[in-house]
């Protein structure tokens, strides 16, 4: 279930970064941009993955996500670590967004607020589901450089896509280094 609600809360999120006062106004209209290309019969999956990505590129702050993931672990690792880790993480997201893609089946979804919460933005979300409901919390921060603000992280049941990815990361470099996470994950995105 979590992985279904993972692709829902991926496809939810594929919007432009874009002012604080039109979240929700363009969260609407993208939704509905994304699932009318999933509803489309008449182009392939991948052109179909192809589309979608493009879009939540524009939407997701990617470097932001692999610092965060990789916590402490990032200001000690070298910049072509970090070059390295973030190209292989990023890959990894899209292709696991990418796998989930089969999942989605006509749930609808309801945007709730957009609440403040220091200098982050939190827009709650309901996935509405045959028999129960599920929220989905995006999370978004401002770049000081463009002053728009992008999806950071995303909460799906309470849970934190990006904590829950550090925690795997912080077991996987108790025992291992950065270069084996790096070539770990570069097998998992040949083996996908």
């Amino acid at each position: 279930m979590f992985k279904k609600l993972f692709l829902i809360a991926c496809l939810m999120s594929s919007l432009f970064a874009f002012e604080k006062e039109n979240i929700q106004k363009q969260m609407s209209e993208n939704i509905h941009q994304v699932l009318n290309i999933l509803k489309n019969t008449n182009i392939s999956k991948t052109e179909k993955n192809d589309k979608i990505i493009k879009i939540i590129d524009k939407s997701f702050d990617y470097n932001i996500m692999s610092m965060l993931v990789l916590g402490r672990t990032w200001k000690t690792i070298s910049s072509e670590q970090r070059e390295n880790f973030s190209n292989i993480f990023i890959k990894r997201l899209k292709e696991s967004y990418i796998d989930k893609l089969e999942l989605y089946n006509d749930q609808k979804i309801k945007i709730n607020d957009l609440k403040e919460n220091k200098s982050r933005l939190v827009l709650n979300t309901i996935l509405i589901g045959k028999k129960e409901n599920y929220p989905i919390d995006y999370k978004f921060y401002q770049n000081r450089k463009n002053n728009q603000w992008y999806v950071y992280d995303v909460n799906i049941l309470g849970v934190s896509i990006i904590q829950t990815y550090r925690k795997q990361f912080d077991e996987y470099l108790k025992e291992k280094t950065i270069d084996d996470l790096i070539k770990y994950l570069k097998e998992k995105n040949l083996k996908a």
